[in-house]
């Protein structure tokens, strides 16, 4: 059964201002309305490039967006920054209506597109749950009943019964998605909040979204730029770019296309202005590509990977070493690694370090780095979480990967012998 359609949705916006921005075009539409007339400004805008400067002060948002979900499906809204998922979400939850075209749903939407979406801030996190779940049209009684499961999920019973406005972004995600969650929505609206949240949380609200579609039987819209929770979790995604639908199909397949376009950057840099500890060291910056491609913001599994890390050390450099551990897209440490027992020593001042990694020896998905800087080969002075995260594609983009896609998260050439 079809339980959401959108038919022909297109969102303008006149840039830089609000509304039409003069009178003259309020009246020139109004005089057009009245005749029956289609409004003349539809016809100038442009397409919604953000990266170029257009002629008109009209842009189309979205232009032309057509699809069906079924119920139960969990569809996939994948592209670019700035290719219009967010817009494209607001208009599905009411939040913002479409310049033309219509959305037919069936059965309430509950809606996670901002941290802490429809909270106030004034109130505490347990009246917060009642006011949203009216918003929804839930009785007291039915949000009663679900009360203690979403404090259990959201882990936040401590500060349950305190003001909002006093919770980290962290806190807030996960109490609002326990709530669009355990609530009982048909439909489930998802942008990229999620990635607020810990790897902990992530792995349990793809569980739980699992479960609404699976289990339950509802639906599920999802925006995410991860795109290894997109393929665990999607049966079907669609791909925008600059306001228009590019590609609908099966979630591999669309990820494939996306990967292919050119239109994500895969590849991470980071440069760090506050990573530091006075007297010891500073981190200055850590970047992650393959060894033959030093212009291409691409890691592809097929070619060497070499890993940078650049920091000062003022003090004692013998005492310390740095090391990474390997965490995959369900927050599961793989492995860790580090240059001790190596040529590698630390110098004071400067050190920039390489670590490469063999041809074909990730398999295709995403991935996270943590950091740590050791003393004395045991405590570490500073830790820090996520500090890179990576994308590892096909080793050819066109015949697919060498070996494939084969179970697990790594796949390392051993050495083979005839006896």
């Amino acid at each position: 059964m079809i339980i959401l359609k959108a038919e022909n949705i297109s969102k303008q916006y006149r840039l830089g201002l609000i509304g039409t921005g003069t009178i003259s075009h309020d009246l020139n539409r109004w005089w057009h309305r009245i005749r029956g007339k289609e409004d003349p400004y539809l016809k100038i805008g442009e397409v919604n490039d953000r990266s170029s400067k257009g002629k008109s002060a009209y842009a189309w948002a979205l232009k032309d967006i057509n699809f069906e979900v079924q119920q139960g499906e969990v569809l996939g809204i994948i592209g670019k920054n700035g290719a219009g998922k967010s817009t494209l979400l607001k208009i599905l939850s009411r939040v913002t209506s479409p310049t033309t075209g219509e959305i037919k749903t069936r059965g309430r939407i509950a809606s996670l597109l901002e941290v802490g979406t429809g909270f106030h801030p004034e109130l505490t996190g347990r009246e917060n749950i009642y006011l949203n779940g009216a918003i929804l049209g839930m009785t007291k009684v039915e949000i009663k009943a679900k009360e203690d499961e979403i404090i259990d999920f959201s882990g936040c019973e401590r500060y349950v019964d305190t003001p909002v406005k006093r919770y980290s972004s962290g806190m807030r995600v996960r109490l609002a998605f326990a709530v669009a969650a355990f609530l009982e929505p048909d439909i489930l609206v998802i942008d990229e909040v999620l990635a607020v949240g810990d790897a902990e949380f992530q792995k349990k609200a793809i569980g739980k979204m699992q479960d609404i579609s699976k289990g339950d039987g509802r639906t599920v819209l999802f925006v995410s730029h991860n795109m290894a929770a997109v393929k665990n979790l999607c049966t079907r995604a669609i791909v925008l770019e600059n306001g228009k639908t590019v590609f609908e199909g099966g979630t591999e397949e669309a990820v494939n296309f996306y990967l292919k376009s050119g239109n994500v950057i895969i590849n991470n840099v980071r440069k760090f202005s506050d990573l530091k500890q006075d007297g010891v060291f500073e981190l200055l910056e850590i970047g992650l590509r393959n060894l033959n491609r030093d212009n291409e913001a691409v890691i592809v599994e097929s070619e060497e990977i070499v890993l940078e890390t650049i920091l000062n050390i003022d003090s004692e450099p013998e005492k310390y070493h740095v090391t990474f551990h390997l965490i995959n897209d369900e927050g599961d440490t793989l492995f860790s690694f580090h240059h001790l027992k190596t040529e590698i020593k630390l110098n004071k001042g400067k050190n920039h370090l390489k670590t490469i990694v063999p041809a074909y020896f990730f398999n295709p998905g995403t991935f996270f780095l943590k950091f740590f800087f050791v003393k004395d080969g045991k405590r570490a002075v500073w830790v820090e979480d996520n500090i890179l995260s990576f994308t590892v594609i096909n080793g050819d983009l066109e015949i697919g990967s060498y070996m494939g896609k084969e179970p697990g998260y790594i796949k390392p050439m051993f050495k083979w012998e005839n006896l």
